[in-house]
């Protein structure tokens, strides 16, 4: 399904809605979301499905997206993780606020400044992913998400990549 969506990116200096595939086909710095779900010890992680406009099926973090126009950062992730696996009744606590800027393929740049945001869970939660966004997911130690993108770089999203290798403390410490 492709659906027209305004996110907030800076034009000239100026924060403005723009269309979001514009905004990664022009590298635009833009606003974006993602969330990490910590349950037990491990971090739910998800295998982007085939059919996204960019980096399909590659794995990624809990879920990722960019708030709409006049959305805020805490409501777009509770609306993703709805949306996107099906997660609900749960509080995402803020951690932070990032900036990084990657080649995603197809002539497109994620240059994103990212409200993270992390979900500790006592159990893990139920899960309906949507299969037009999600086709796997798995949940990991953090160790063994390391290692399984140290020995496989090329399986991850860049974007889980710089957030593993420069804000894993922000991220998964207390």
């Amino acid at each position: 399904m492709s659906v027209t969506v305004t996110i907030p990116a800076w034009v000239d200096g100026v924060l403005t809605p723009v269309e979001k595939l514009e905004a990664h086909l022009k590298g635009l710095r833009h606003k974006a979301v993602s969330v990490f779900v910590i349950a037990g010890g491990e971090v739910l992680i998800q295998r982007r499905a085939l059919g996204k406009y960019h980096t399909p099926g590659l794995w990624a973090n809990t879920c990722c997206t960019h708030p709409e126009w006049g959305e805020t950062a805490a409501a777009c992730a509770v609306r993703r993780l709805r949306e996107e696996l099906g997660i609900t009744a749960v509080v995402p606590e803020a951690r932070g606020q990032v900036e990084y800027r990657a080649e995603v393929g197809g002539g497109m740049i994620e240059h994103e400044v990212v409200d993270l945001f992390r979900v500790v869970a006592v159990e893990r939660p139920a899960l309906a992913p949507d299969p037009e966004e999600v086709m796997a997911v798995e949940w990991l130690t953090r160790a063994a998400l390391e290692a399984r993108m140290a020995a496989e770089p090329e399986a991850f999203t860049p974007w889980v990549r710089i957030y593993l290798a420069q804000h894993g403390a922000t991220i998964f410490d207390t």
